[in-house]
């Protein structure tokens, strides 16, 4: 979909503060993402807080992309006086996934990032208390990475006929 004016000038004014950081800018199902590099997210995201006054942090999430070898985090803000959101997208190396805290300037990231943590492994720097939120503590690995088959590939007692396969 084609952006509006105000996603134009959203998108004019990072690419002016931050030129070296927009990777990409897109709109599906109408909501403007735009792909930043990692290095300065949580800067940009204060200049959206202060200055732009995205102010209303709506969700703080993980994405595995195997393909890619990627994590990408992904942040959604929202300028409430406007009903205006925007996703912003980075994406961080799977081996070793780590990006400052956004707790700084939202502190209900805590949770989200949290919750990030435990399901996708990535290390948030600086957070006041990155531990296991859902999982239990001695867990080894990361759920929500696809880095393991939905199912066993060794089961001889499923007869795929009755699912449709």
């Amino acid at each position: 979909m084609e952006q509006t004016a105000t996603e134009d000038r959203i998108v004019s004014v990072i690419r002016e503060n931050f030129p070296s950081e927009v990777i990409s800018v897109e709109s599906p199902y109408d909501f403007l993402t735009v792909n930043l590099k990692a290095g300065k997210i949580i800067e940009i995201i204060k200049f959206l807080y202060e200055k732009e006054k995205y102010q209303y942090l709506t969700t703080l999430c993980g994405i595995h992309y195997p393909e890619n070898k990627t994590i990408q985090v992904m942040y959604q803000l929202h300028k409430l006086t406007e009903n205006k959101r925007i996703r912003l997208k980075i994406a961080l190396p799977e081996e070793k996934p780590t990006v400052p805290t956004l707790t700084t300037v939202f502190p209900a990231a805590n949770w989200m990032e949290r919750e990030t943590y435990d399901f996708f492994g990535v290390i948030f720097e600086g957070h006041p208390n990155l531990i296991r939120i859902l999982n239990v503590e001695e867990m080894s690995i990361f759920p929500m990475r696809k880095e393991y088959p939905l199912e066993d590939q060794t089961r001889e007692d499923k007869n795929n006929d009755m699912f449709g396969r």
